[in-house]
């Protein structure tokens, strides 16, 4: 969370003419509900059976970009699924960029917590060595979206080849 997926998701998309989703708009918009609403309501749980609901059959086979959340990779057999699916690219950024980003932004379940910070830095903790394991990891740390989106679209193209032969 906080790496900027939604934002370079939408102009690495349209840099390559394809279609951008984000699982958890798509999620949302599905439910009439707010991701922050299905948690406090439904249990993270029920939030993790809905995005892999989304990978196995919310959206289109090619030609998109989907940005998905920070959860679902670590998921029992979402990583192979994800690699099956397309190239996967995972953004990160350091846990004072994360933190700085995500202070005001009340939408985040899992920072609902009395210390959101120690919250970030376990979450990195269990989860980073997973998403090393997943594909192509890009910092946003101190660089321009531009930048960021020109490094994912090379990444992306280089990944592509390599996935389609």
């Amino acid at each position: 969370m906080g790496v900027g997926k939604s934002s370079i998701g939408r102009r690495v998309a349209r840099e390559l003419g394809y279609q951008f989703i984000d699982s958890d708009h798509q999620i949302e918009k599905e439910q009439c509900s707010r991701i922050s609403e299905i948690f406090s309501t439904y249990g993270e749980a029920y939030f993790r059976k809905l995005e892999r609901q989304f990978i196995d059959s919310g959206h289109p086979d090619s030609g998109c970009v989907i940005s998905c959340g920070g959860g679902l990779v670590i998921q029992e057999g979402m990583k192979e699924l994800l690699k099956a699916k397309g190239v996967v690219i995972c953004l990160f950024a350091s846990l004072e960029s994360i933190i700085e980003r995500t202070k005001r932004n009340k939408n985040r379940p899992l920072l609902d917590v009395d210390d959101p910070e120690a919250e970030i830095r376990s979450l990195l903790k269990e989860r980073e060595p997973i998403y090393m394991s997943c594909g192509a990891s890009i910092s946003t740390d101190q660089r321009s979206l531009s930048d960021i989106t020109r490094h994912l679209v090379r990444t992306y193209r280089s990944n592509a080849r390599a996935h389609n032969s």
